[in-house]
């Protein structure tokens, strides 16, 4: 199976595809090119660091790309601050739009006892109904490094707690994210990616 993997030159990618090929997919790896986009089978956007890094998505017309892709039903995947692309921005750039799939705006978690970033091991509250997160169990950990979150919605598929409850996966349709690295979260990890990568949306067959 092909996988396009987006590389907007502020995450690392070596992870991600070391756990897609573990799986069985064959990621291919694009800065730019948008014919890559245009055929992609999956489409997944790692990512880390600041979130206004994904100016480049807007600057080499990967996100109107992206957009087009979604709108077909090609099954799309953000990790980490590529999750938070998928709302409508975040508070560590405001004047750098996301995609704004989500209407709401990530945030940084508040300051006082614990430290921000959050980074390492927290379990996952999954709620029903989530495809992505098929037969995670409850209190199942993931891995997360991070200083900014995604609220708590109806679009919401996983919640984890620091400090405050927070989106640790999203899901709506074919768009899908999660807070934490499930390349970095063992088998709970690959367990979520081999989901994504079977999944089927309506009147495809990939």
């Amino acid at each position: 199976m092909n996988v396009t993997v987006i590389d907007y030159k502020a995450g690392n990618l070596t992870s991600v595809l070391k756990a897609l090929r573990h799986l069985g997919a064959e990621p291919t790896v694009t800065d730019g090119d948008l014919s890559l986009v245009e055929s992609a089978q999956r489409i997944v956007l790692p990512g880390v660091g600041h979130f206004a890094a994904t100016d480049r998505l807007d600057n080499t017309g990967l996100t109107q790309a992206i957009r087009a892709a979604i709108a077909r039903g090609v099954p799309f995947l953000g990790i980490c601050v590529g999750m938070q692309w998928l709302y409508a921005g975040s508070s560590e750039a405001p004047a750098q739009p996301g995609l704004g799939h989500f209407a709401e705006q990530c945030e940084r978690f508040p300051e006082g006892h614990e430290k921000v970033p959050h980074v390492g091991w927290n379990s996952l509250e999954v709620r029903n109904g989530s495809r992505l997160l098929a037969d995670v169990h409850p209190g199942e950990f993931v891995y997360f490094t991070h200083s900014y979150k995604g609220p708590v919605t109806n679009d919401t598929a996983a919640v984890s707690q620091y400090i405050e409850p927070f989106a640790a996966a999203v899901e709506r349709d074919n768009v899908m994210g999660v807070q934490f690295h499930p390349e970095k979260s063992g088998a709970t990890g690959l367990k979520i990616l081999s989901n994504f990568l079977s999944w089927r949306t309506k009147g495809t067959s990939c």
